[in-house]
C-alpha cells in the first residue's frame, strides 16, 4: 500500500521515510537502505537525522549478519571477525566523512579520535584530539587521550608532559583525575624515574587502595625498601 503510493507521489520523502522504517522494525536492513537513499538521492538534500539514520541502519545490518551466523560452524570465529573488521572500517570511514562534511563539529573530531585510538593509528588520532580540545568541555578528556597516543608511541616526555597539564585542569580527585595520575606514574616508571612514579601511585594508594594495580606497585616499592635497609 505505502509503496504504491510512493509510486504515484516520488517526491513524498515523508512516506518514503515511514516505508524505510518500518523495513528497520521488519529487520530487513537492505530494504530499508535502498529508501533511505532513494530519499537522499531524489531530494538533493543533506539532513544530519537522515544521514544518522543510514548509518545505524548500516551497523544493525553488520550485526545481524553477526547474529545469522551458525555458531557450530568451524570457522565461525573467522567469520565473525571478518564481519566485525568490516563494521568497524564502515564506522571509522563514516565518521571521517562526517567530520570532513562539518568541519567545526568538535564532537565529531572527537568521536574520530577514539576511533583512531582503538584502530592502534595513534598519530591520526593525536591530530583529532589536538582539535576536538577546542571544546573546553572535552579538554581533559583530550588530553588524556594525547597523553596514551604519546605513551603508546614510546614518547614518554611528551606524554608525561601532557598528562601533567591535564592534571591541572582537576581540582577534584575524581576517577578521570585517578586515570590521568595512574597515566602519569606508569610513564616515568618507564623513563626509570621511578621515584617521581611511586609518588604518583602513592596519591592513589592513599584514597582507592583497589584502583588497578596500584596496590602491587606500592607493595613491591615498600617490599625493596625494607630488603634495603636489611629488615
Amino acid at each position: 500500500e505505502y509503496t504504491d503510493r510512493l509510486e504515484k507521489e516520488p517526491k513524498n520523502f515523508r512516506l518514503a521515510r515511514q516505508i524505510a522504517e518500518l523495513h528497520v522494525q521488519k529487520k530487513d536492513f537492505s530494504k530499508a537502505l535502498e529508501y533511505y537513499n532513494y530519499i537522499v538521492q531524489a531530494s538533493g538534500i543533506s539532513d544530519p537525522a537522515l544521514e544518522k539514520a543510514i548509518t545505524e541502519t548500516t551497523i544493525k545490518k553488520f550485526e545481524a549478519k553477526i547474529a545469522a551466523l551458525d555458531t557450530q560452524s568451524p570457522d565461525f570465529e573467522a567469520q565473525k571477525a571478518q564481519i566485525e573488521a568490516e563494521k568497524a572500517q564502515f564506522i571509522l570511514e563514516d565518521c571521517k566523512r562526517r567530520s570532513e562534511k562539518y568541519p567545526t563539529d568538535l564532537n565529531i573530531k572527537f568521536e574520530l579520535g577514539v576511533l583512531l585510538f582503538q584502530a592502534n593509528r595513534m598519530q591520526e588520532a593525536t591530530q583529532e584530539f589536538q582539535k576536538a580540545q577546542g571544546n573546553g568541555a572535552r579538554k581533559v578528556q583530550c588530553l588524556n587521550y594525547i597523553g596514551q597516543c604519546f605513551a603508546r608511541r614510546g614518547m614518554n616526555d611528551l606524554a608525561a608532559r601532557t598528562f601533567q597539564n591535564a592534571i591541572k585542569e582537576k581540582p577534584s580527585f575524581d576517577e578521570e583525575k585517578k586515570e590521568l595520575v595512574f597515566g602519569l606514574g606508569c610513564v616515568l616508571e618507564k623513563m626509570g624515574k621511578s621515584e617521581e612514579a611511586i609518588e604518583q601511585f602513592k596519591s592513589i594508594y592513599e584514597i582507592d587502595i583497589g584502583y588497578q594495580n596500584v596496590a602491587e606497585k606500592i607493595e613491591t616499592y615498600y617490599s625493596k625498601q625494607s630488603q634495603g635497609s636489611g629488615t
